[in-house]
């Protein structure tokens, strides 16, 4: 008896939920829907990835619905105002096109509008060595150590760093790293991002001598001062030249010279009319 009205009372929960559910699903269904329109406006955007120093054309660009009300300032849009433009910086594929991004009209396209206002873009040789194995790429930051002889002795070779955290504008011909996995790439040819005092330098020192680049990290921005190295101080055959102070102290920085090694004592013999002087050993 207490079976059956278990399962009697089961059945009609089950029929009771079963008839809820359905009734619920139905009045959803006939609930009316609400459309909401946003106004929107077209805006020129990337029509695939571009890269740096890249000359828009038609079928670079191509225009999206955007809502109104949150339209980036200075975007464009109609196409063709853009066709010829150079880009000053990378996009990516449906990126607006806005003004801080584009080179003025007259400047063209390539390495020439990417460089800024007061800066020169030189190019120097490099070896897999002098490259840092490939590791210079585009975007990097690197410091140029220069070996050069002052006059015609040896002991006036000197290394020292000449220029400190200048970035390097491209590698090759290219004015981008690969952003994925930022591979080495062999190159023949590094082009720096340097102010007309620097490019005075650095002609001069892959000029008249030999330049190595040191990469540097990219969130180091410290710039210390050397006194450069000559072959008989690496060598310990003459007296190094110390900092007293390091460059981030804001104290000036002033050559000091190590003193000179105590020489060993020594006592005088006299035998006869001969002297000689013999070292004491210290033990």
């Amino acid at each position: 008896m207490n079976r059956v009205r278990m399962f009697t009372v089961f059945l009609i929960a089950l029929v009771a939920g079963g008839g809820l559910a359905y009734g619920t699903y139905s009045y959803l269904q006939n609930v009316p829907v609400r459309t909401v329109t946003v106004p929107t406006k077209k805006v020129v955007v990337a029509n695939a990835d571009l890269s740096l120093g890249s000359e828009l054309s038609a079928d670079d660009l191509t225009t999206l619905d955007w809502p109104a009300s949150a339209i980036p300032e200075g975007a464009f849009d109609n196409p063709t105002a853009l066709v010829g433009r150079g880009l000053i910086s990378s996009v990516v594929h449906h990126e607006p096109i806005l003004p801080g991004k584009l080179a003025s009209k007259e400047a063209g396209s390539g390495l020439p509008p990417i460089i800024p206002n007061g800066k020169r873009a030189v190019s120097v040789k490099v070896n897999e060595v002098i490259g840092v194995a490939g590791y210079v790429l585009p975007g990097t930051h690197v410091d140029v150590l220069a070996t050069a002889n002052a006059s015609n002795g040896a002991e006036s070779m000197t290394t020292k760093v000449v220029l400190s955290n200048v970035e390097v504008l491209a590698a090759g011909t290219r004015l981008e790293q690969d952003s994925k996995d930022a591979k080495p790439i062999q190159v023949t040819v590094v082009t720096l991002l340097v102010n007309p005092d620097e490019a005075e330098k650095l002609t001069l020192a892959s000029t008249e001598g030999k330049i190595q680049l040191a990469l540097r990290n990219p969130l180091d921005k410290t710039a210390p001062v050397t006194f450069g190295i000559k072959p008989a101080v690496l060598m310990g055959t003459g007296a190094p030249v110390r900092r007293v102070a390091s460059a981030s102290t804001g104290r000036k920085l002033q050559p000091q010279v190590a003193p000179a090694p105590v020489s060993a004592p020594t006592v005088e013999i006299i035998r006869g009319d001969k002297r000689s002087h013999e070292v004491v050993e210290q033990e």
